[in-house]
């Protein structure tokens, strides 16, 4: 069987933070078996470019539960050999797919020991194991080949420490792949991981014409009256800054004509820019002169100062 190139793991935050509370409640080292399924997922872009190709899809194991037995060799041997007969019945009762194990130990380097390394080999070598791939075009399965361990640092800690790192077992290397971990928190099946986005409804129309000002009413309040002032006001100040550029050209902006008024608004951008560089430049002046202004008035007082010592 060839192998399959895993792009990483995911695992829900209650479902880690379950594990790591019953490994550290343990009273020894233990191990267990990681069940769950693979599926490819297609990355999401979250782009409004309808010509950008998708990007390929990866391929994501998922880890959805697990069975956490109370000391080592549970499922194998002394050499690692796996005992397909407990195996077969503990799967059976958990009703998921088995994709992998884990073991945790304290103090302890954070790699792969030699009798892990050949329990994971004859445990990804079961062949009435192995599961179908979920989302995928082809009839190809995956092997229980992931490796979760987890160890406590060498050192003691004031502070409760748990390290942890996923391995992909590959049977035609021998060896173990290093796996990223994403810690999904948003339910078992996870949303697809979000997905691929794509916008479902159109941008509401914006109304952007000038409005003009209409007789009031008689019965209108003083605080009908403030409001009006204000926005009357603040029309004034956005037709200062936008001078150049009617406001009823911006509702151009907004449809399948804006690229033709892009010019216009980039224009009144450059405007912007220079009005923005004149005030700071008088803004510059205008400090230079109050630094100015001080200096001569500490002169001054020091001039008084100095005369009246001298009297």
């Amino acid at each position: 069987m060839d192998d399959v190139l895993l792009h990483k793991l995911a695992i829900s935050g209650p479902t880690l933070a379950s594990m790591i509370q019953r490994l550290s409640s343990s009273a020894a080292d233990v191990d267990g078996l990681l069940f769950g399924h693979v599926t490819r997922i297609s990355p999401s872009t979250l782009s409004d470019d309808s010509s950008q190709t998708s990007p390929d899809s990866h391929l994501v194991a998922i880890i959805s539960g697990f069975l956490c037995f109370p000391s080592l060799l549970s499922f194998y041997d002394s050499l690692g050999r796996v005992d397909s007969s407990r195996l077969s019945s503990t799967t059976h009762l958990n009703h998921k797919p088995l994709i992998g194990w884990f073991s945790s130990r304290r103090k302890t380097p954070l790699r792969p020991s030699m009798r892990e390394f050949v329990v994971t080999h004859s445990l990804s070598s079961t062949s009435n194991l192995s599961l179908p791939i979920q989302n995928s075009d082809s009839d190809s399965l995956f092997a229980p080949s992931i490796f979760l361990l987890f160890t406590t640092p060498l050192q003691d800690q004031f502070i409760q420490t748990n390290q942890y790192r996923a391995f992909h077992f590959q049977s035609s290397r021998h060896c173990f792949n290093p796996l990223s971990i994403d810690v999904v928190n948003i339910g078992p099946a996870f949303r697809g991981h979000y997905g691929s986005f794509s916008p479902t409804s159109a941008l509401p129309f914006l109304n952007c014409e000038l409005r003009s000002s209409t007789p009031m009413n008689e019965d209108r309040n003083d605080k009908t009256l403030i409001g009006m002032k204000q926005t009357e006001k603040d029309q004034s100040l956005l037709d200062t800054c936008t001078e150049g550029m009617q406001i009823g050209r911006l509702n151009r902006l907004i449809g399948p004509e804006a690229t033709r008024y892009t010019a216009g608004l980039e224009d009144l951008y450059e405007k912007m820019l220079l009005k923005a560089e004149s005030l700071a430049r008088l803004v510059e002046a205008s400090s230079a002169k109050v630094l100015e202004q001080e200096n001569q008035n500490r002169k001054l007082r020091y001039n008084v100062a100095r005369s009246v010592g001298v009297e």
